[in-house]
């Protein structure tokens, strides 16, 4: 059946209220009870969208983070149409609550043109996802262990709770109850669940933008899983959209994180199509804040 994605009926479909003003409506809510970065960077995009012609398409967003989101309101985007040209054209959007900016972005759009000038990276060599577990299934692996220590039970069963509008498969899912170091680099396929089809591109882009944010920020703690950490909320957000690609196919997120110092770390990430090409490349800095002595306690 045609079960359409709940990220394009419900988190991605903003009210019009005037010419370039918009509300949004919220969807999932992390348990850190801020707004989830994803959707602000994905509503953004949304109106952007709305105030470009059909045959535009988004080739880069650059966002910041400047004030944490309320759950409990809704979410106005006022768009300004800041450069119209012949190939390219720039729309600015202010993310607003309580009369204040919340977050700001500047996406720009591109006409599609030709050019000799072309390469790209090689994906990496992964399991197709139809041999991987999704992330329930996983943590429900783990659940079934009768020795699982009630804190991590606890804490499982609250992750499996969320109610996430996205299906993941990771490739090499980390020991969630080890505190040993790890390489930051992790390797997710990703779809939007539900049903989006073929429609016009900027919605996919929307979808990518919503998907990009999951997770992306935690690949810079995998080094440092011996510290607890207090704090963590995403600066800023860049995208870069390479090639069409469907946000309700599986795509392999490849998330690494290059360097981590003065309470912030940076992250850089590629969404690849089955097929091998390179459809976005993703960047973002966060705030983290951990204790300064390692965390002892063990399983």
């Amino acid at each position: 059946g045609d079960l359409r994605s709940v990220l394009i009926t419900s988190v991605l479909n903003l009210e019009r209220l005037e010419l370039d003003l918009f509300r949004g409506r919220h969807h999932w809510v992390p348990a850190t009870q801020r707004l989830f970065g994803g959707q602000i960077v994905g509503q953004a995009l949304v109106a952007a969208a709305r105030a470009v012609t059909r045959d535009e398409q988004v080739h880069s967003l650059h966002c910041y983070f400047v004030r944490a989101g309320d759950p409990k309101v809704p979410v106005l985007y006022e768009v300004e149409r800041t450069r119209t040209g012949k190939s390219f054209s720039v729309r600015s959007v202010k993310a607003i609550q309580h009369g204040k900016p919340i977050f700001t972005c500047q996406a720009s759009f591109q006409l599609s043109q030709r050019s000799p000038v072309q390469h790209q990276f090689t994906m990496p060599s992964v399991p197709p996802p139809e041999e991987l577990l999704t992330q329930e299934e996983l943590i429900q692996k783990f659940l079934q262990n009768p020795n699982l220590a009630e804190r991590y039970r606890k804490r499982l069963n609250k992750i499996q709770a969320e109610d996430v509008p996205i299906d993941i498969k990771p490739v090499n899912p980390p020991d969630i109850f080890s505190s040993e170091p790890q390489e930051p680099k992790q390797l997710f396929w990703v779809r939007a669940r539900g049903y989006i089809g073929e429609t016009d591109m900027k919605v996919h882009c929307c979808v990518a933008a919503y998907i990009s944010d999951y997770a992306f920020l935690g690949t810079a703690l995998l080094p440092h899983r011996q510290y607890r950490i207090k704090f963590m909320v995403s600066l800023d957000h860049s995208m870069w959209f390479h090639a069409p690609f469907r946000a309700d196919h599986w795509m392999l997120y490849e998330c690494e994180s290059p360097w981590a110092g003065g309470c912030r770390g940076l992250v850089q990430g590629r969404l690849w199509r089955r097929d091998g090409v390179l459809a976005v490349t993703c960047a973002q800095e966060g705030v983290i804040r951990a204790e300064e002595t390692p965390n002892q306690s063990k399983l």
